[in-house]
Order: structure tokens, then C-alpha cells, then sequence
């Protein structure tokens, strides 16, 4: 193992071709490259800069009101990962709003949010479906089971989201992209060689760890100078080119493509999933009559080019000042996979 990185570290270093721009779009991958030291090993020549990070990142402010409206307003329990929970809405916080009496709980799956509403048959308990292709099938999988076994008092509040069409918009950012693992891992390699046939862009799908990190960017390094786009997938024991046809299935059984806010890039077409129509009983918007509330973020937060590799976390002028982990103005900094969280902790 050492010997590999070794060899990919010698590669990088002596890099000597045009500059390039890399973005990396996991936020875990964003962590780790920082946690490792790998930014102090590149030429200065190469740059990496970050993405959409995770879906906490990009859900937007409108998402988070939603959701505060159903708790207060409708008196739902409301479920949710952790990070979701200090995201910050128009005026405030899921976390805000639990002093006052909403009922926010933290699950670990979707499942687990199906138990509660087994426990409370009088409450509406709302699971909020925020993630990317890798954890949407688990909002699938609980939507069918709570429609076989006739839990009336479950449903989602959907705001996944799917990468194809946010590559699109991202296109013009990078160079070359790092395209997560996890994600592949379930759809396969299809998207990034229709990226390299259809657009001429590059990338390497890549994991996490210090080897996988910078054998991708070694990769890369060979690549990059002889003129022609390519892509590498350099995480196959993870990611097979079919992905994960059984995932793919059921999402495409339960949910339908639709177009999608994503903080910072507006609304890309296509490029989010919504229940189908004969599963509509479970969609929250629909089931309690949401109204549509129109979020309004914080003007100096600069998550928005953050995530489209406009600037770097540390050109945001309240960064480390007004907004902290402990008081995040913006998504970027409140999840543990953002990009300001990221530069806050290791720079």
C-alpha cells in the first residue's frame, strides 16, 4: 500500500502540464483530501476546488421552511438525519423550532420513521427524504412497505436529487471531476462516459481512502497532458459499470424524475425524483396540503458559489466571523460533509 502511494504521489508531483481545475463533488472526498494533506502535495499547477458536497449542501432554504411548516403548523413528527436539523430556513431552524414544541426526532433509516408512526397511529410522522442516488432507495423501500402494510399516518417530503443533469450544469467548472464512489456505486458507470462521449469532459470515479484518493489524481496527472478527455473508473472493487441494478429498480418502480432546486445552481430539469403518482398518499406536499413557500437565504452567505466552484469557502466574507459550525449561516457549514465545514476544520 505504501509503495502505491508512494508511486501516485511521484506522479502528481512532477506534473508539468497545462494547470487544471479538479473538482472534487463528494463532500466526504472533501474532507478526507483535507484531513490527508494531499492540497500541500500538489504543483501549483493543479487545483482542486469543491462541489455540490453532499445533499444537505444543495437543499434549499424553501425545503427547510417546508419542513418547519409541517411541524408547527400541521403538528407532524417530524424525522431527519442529523445534519439537517440546523440547516438554516429563511428564519430559522428545525432546531429552532423545537423549544417552541415541534416534534423533530433523529432517525438512522427511513424505517426507523415507519416504527414511530406505528407508535403515534394519531400523529402524521413525516420522514424527510433528503439524498442523493445512494440513499433514495431506502426512502423507496419504506414508501412500499408502509403501502403493503396500510400505515396511513407516514409519508416523505421528498428532495432527492440525482447527479446526471447537475454534472450537466457543473460542466463548464473543472477541468476534471472526481465523481463519488458511493453514488456510482448504485448507477453505475453510464453517466460519466455519456459526460466523456456526449461533452468531452473528464473524470475519475474514485473512494476515500488516502490510496484511492491519490491514485485518481495520479491518474488524472498522466491524463491531463496529452490532450484528449477521458475517464478512469479507479474504484472497482465498488463500482461495477452496471452499479447496482436492484437499487435502480425500485426507485425507478416508486419514483419519477422531475426538476429540482439545488442551492446555489436554481432548479436543473430533471434532476430530482418525486413519488409516482399511485404513491401519492405517502407525499407530504400532497397528503397535507402544502402551501408554496418560497425560501429566502441569507444574502452573505456565499454558498452558492461554493458549490459551483466559484469560490473558495475562505473568499465568503462571513466565513470563520459570522458563521461558524456552531452558528452556520450557510448548508456548507452546518453538515459535517461541507465544504465550509471542511475548510473551517483543517485550514
Amino acid at each position: 500500500m505504501n509503495e502505491i502511494i508512494e508511486k501516485a504521489i511521484s506522479k502528481i508531483k512532477s506534473y508539468d502540464g497545462p494547470k487544471i481545475r479538479i473538482m472534487e463533488v463528494c463532500g466526504t472526498q472533501t474532507h478526507e483530501i483535507f484531513r490527508l494533506g494531499i492540497r500541500n502535495i500538489l504543483p501549483e499547477n493543479m487545483e482542486l476546488i469543491s462541489g455540490p458536497g453532499c445533499p444537505v449542501c444543495v437543499t434549499p432554504v424553501g425545503y427547510i421552511d417546508e419542513a418547519i411548516y409541517l411541524a408547527t403548523e400541521k403538528n407532524c413528527i417530524i424525522c431527519t438525519f442529523g445534519d439537517l436539523i440546523r440547516v438554516p430556513g429563511t428564519k430559522t431552524s428545525l432546531a429552532g423550532v423545537r423549544p417552541e414544541g415541534a416534534d423533530i426526532r433523529i432517525v438512522y433509516s427511513p424505517l426507523d420513521s415507519l416504527e414511530i408512526a406505528k407508535e403515534n397511529p394519531d400523529r402524521e410522522v413525516v420522514f424527510l427524504a433528503v439524498g442523493f442516488e445512494t440513499t433514495t432507495p431506502s426512502s423507496c423501500v419504506a414508501v412500499r412497505k408502509a403501502k403493503e402494510e396500510g400505515i396511513s399516518n407516514f409519508s416523505i417530503l421528498t428532495a432527492n436529487k440525482t447527479m446526471p443533469n447537475a454534472y450537466q450544469a457543473l460542466k463548464l467548472s473543472a477541468d476534471a471531476f472526481l465523481y463519488p464512489g458511493h453514488v456510482h456505486a448504485i448507477t453505475g458507470e453510464k453517466d460519466c462516459r455519456y459526460m466523456l462521449e456526449h461533452d468531452g469532459v473528464s473524470g475519475v470515479i474514485t473512494g476515500f481512502t488516502a490510496a484511492e484518493l491519490l491514485t485518481s489524481l495520479a491518474v488524472i496527472a498522466e491524463n491531463a497532458g496529452k490532450g484528449k478527455p477521458y475517464f478512469v473508473n479507479c474504484y472497482p472493487r465498488v463500482v461495477k459499470p452496471e452499479g447496482n441494478p436492484a437499487a435502480m429498480k425500485i426507485m425507478e418502480e416508486i419514483m419519477e424524475p422531475c426538476d429540482s432546486e439545488w442551492r446555489g445552481l436554481g432548479v436543473i430539469p430533471m434532476s430530482g425524483t418525486r413519488l409516482r403518482e399511485e404513491y401519492s398518499d405517502f407525499d407530504a406536499r400532497i397528503k397535507l396540503k402544502v402551501p408554496e413557500i418560497k425560501g429566502k437565504p441569507n444574502p452573505a452567505c456565499r454558498c452558492g458559489d461554493v458549490l459551483q466552484g466559484k469560490c473558495k469557502p475562505s473568499d465568503c466574507k462571513v466565513f470563520g466571523k459570522g458563521c461558524t459550525p456552531e452558528h452556520p449561516i450557510g448548508a456548507c457549514m452546518v453538515s459535517n460533509e461541507g465544504a465550509c465545514s471542511a475548510y473551517y476544520s483543517y485550514s
